[in-house]
């Protein structure tokens, strides 16, 4: 058998023009590639293949969308005429709507696939939909009849050029006969969670290459269909190594003076954990306090908008607003609602790797979880997230709310401390009619710190920690005095990095 050289060759590639969806397919679909894009209607599949043609069209291409059994093409375009990457101009020079019905009525497959030639050849295309081949497969009196079809339609696909795209209904629970044919299986699905609805993409079959397997979830918006890979199937390399030795302020001396290094270590995740009103969105704004032009922070916000964040800063004098002015702070808030939750970790890293931020901090991981319609997931997409965001060389700050307001120990869900270096734990303690707030460092990965309970104050001049708690309700004054020497001596924020070593 003689080795043909071609057959080595590697086969180009086919954006998709859908974001997302090249990471998903391993770089796009292939030229002359024939692919089943199929789903349930209001799945999506309409705006999928124009969204598809339109992109397409617009990189220099020429595309013709097909229709059988479907709403007319004036229908179809009032439709798709508010979405952003819907463009005019390209009807009908680069891309055709053509209908087919009749063809297919008055002389079956065979006047269908003589329809699709002629437009291959006389046009020149290098995109074509055919959207309804389920009227296709109901012409066909067999399974073999159908499957002559698909394999015509793959010839002439290979001979021409051309990259085909079929539209069907159903899912993909169903084998079909034109399923074992074609190069690729995209199946769209709209799914609900109990009250709330997400949609999803799945590859079913992909040949050529690698992909991303199982289901990735996609927004349909004025904008088109953006997806979102699921974040534990993309970012699988380890975290950068820590540099030894090297801390970011917590932006409390006092609370810095606990930790032998001086404060929270290079690329590492801390979360604090503590009941509503224990001081844990205040610590988040101490350490984002100490961001600068080298080391720029970023707030990720679920709960309070950022005018509320930036008054109760300015309570504490924190200035967060000359540092938000100065661009060394950037405030993000996602306020609660039917979030995705790939898509708000997709945000969150597209601006850290964006904006070189050193000093992140997610104020409510809650936020997170309440998105998630599939809870199995959480732990896994929070290590490949804090993963990727140490990769970065981000610094992590997240804070947790509990249900006890006073208590001496908690439970921490969907397997926190697994996927975080450092864990501080705040508390209310009843002392003598009064209510103390406590502070407790209960893990540190990479570097000694002091153990105890603490006692935690806030007031105007900020927070800090007044010293040890003891048993029998007193405080033993032992770092409090950290807080003066280092004001005294605090670099400013707006200058350079606050790194110690």
């Amino acid at each position: 058998m003689k080795h043909d050289p071609e057959a080595s060759l590697p086969l180009d590639r086919l954006s998709s023009g859908i974001p997302g969806l090249d990471e998903v397919l391993g770089g796009g679909f292939f030229r002359s590639g024939v692919y089943i894009v199929l789903g349930m209607p209001g799945s999506g599949k309409t705006i999928f293949a124009n969204q598809l043609c339109y992109g397409h069209v617009k990189d220099g291409g020429r595309a013709v969308y097909v229709t059988l059994l479907a709403e007319s093409h004036a229908r179809m375009l009032q439709h798709i005429r508010p979405l952003a990457f819907f463009d005019e101009s390209h009807i009908p020079e680069r891309l055709s709507y053509i209908s087919a019905f009749r063809d297919l009525e008055t002389d079956g497959l065979k006047g269908l696939m003589d329809l699709l030639r002629r437009e291959m050849r006389a046009r020149r295309v290098s995109v074509l939909v055919l959207d309804g081949l389920v009227a296709a497969a109901e012409a066909a009196t067999t399974d073999r009849e159908l499957k002559k079809f698909i394999h015509e339609i793959q010839t002439s696909a290979v001979f021409h050029g051309c990259t085909v795209f079929l539209l069907t209904s159903g899912n993909g629970q169903r084998v079909s006969a034109e399923h074992t044919m074609v190069d690729g299986l995209i199946e769209l699905d709209d799914r609900l969670f109990e009250a709330r609805a997400e949609r999803s993409l799945q590859l079913r079959k992909f040949r050529g290459s690698g992909s991303l397997r199982g289901k990735h979830a996609f927004r349909i918006s004025d904008a088109g269909i953006e997806v979102f890979p699921r974040l534990e199937s993309v970012f699988l390399q380890p975290p950068t190594a820590q540099s030894e030795g090297v801390a970011l302020s917590s932006g409390v001396p006092s609370l810095d003076a606990l930790l032998a290094i001086g404060g929270f270590p290079e690329a590492s995740a801390s979360v604090v954990i503590g009941a509503s009103g224990t001081g844990k969105t205040s610590l988040a704004l101490h350490f984002l306090s100490r961001s600068s032009a080298a080391e720029r922070g970023l707030l990720l916000s679920f709960f309070e908008s950022p005018s509320r964040l930036l008054a109760k800063a300015r309570g504490f004098g924190l200035g967060l607003e000359a540092l938000e002015s100065a661009g060394a702070l950037r405030l993000m808030w996602r306020a609660q609602g039917e979030h995705v939750i790939d898509e708000l970790g997709h945000q969150l890293l597209t601006e850290v790797r964006e904006g070189g931020y050193k000093r992140v901090v997610i104020d409510g991981l809650s936020g997170f979880f309440e998105a998630a319609t599939y809870p199995e997931r959480v732990n896994r997409f929070f290590s490949c997230l804090v993963n990727e965001l140490r990769r970065l060389g981000a610094t992590v700050l997240m804070t947790i709310e509990t249900r006890d307001a006073i208590g001496t120990s908690v439970a921490l869900s969907y397997g926190v401390s697994g996927f975080v270096d450092n864990l501080l734990f705040l508390r209310f303690a009843e002392d003598n009619g009064r209510v103390r707030r406590l502070l407790t460092v209960t893990k540190m990965r990479s570097t000694d710190y002091s153990p105890g309970v603490h006692a935690l104050e806030i007031g105007s001049a900020g927070m800090r920690i007044a010293g040890l708690f003891s048993s029998d309700g007193d405080v033993i004054p032992s770092a409090h005095r950290v807080d003066q020497a280092a004001a005294q001596a605090q670099p400013s924020t707006t200058d350079g990095p606050s790194k110690q070593e």
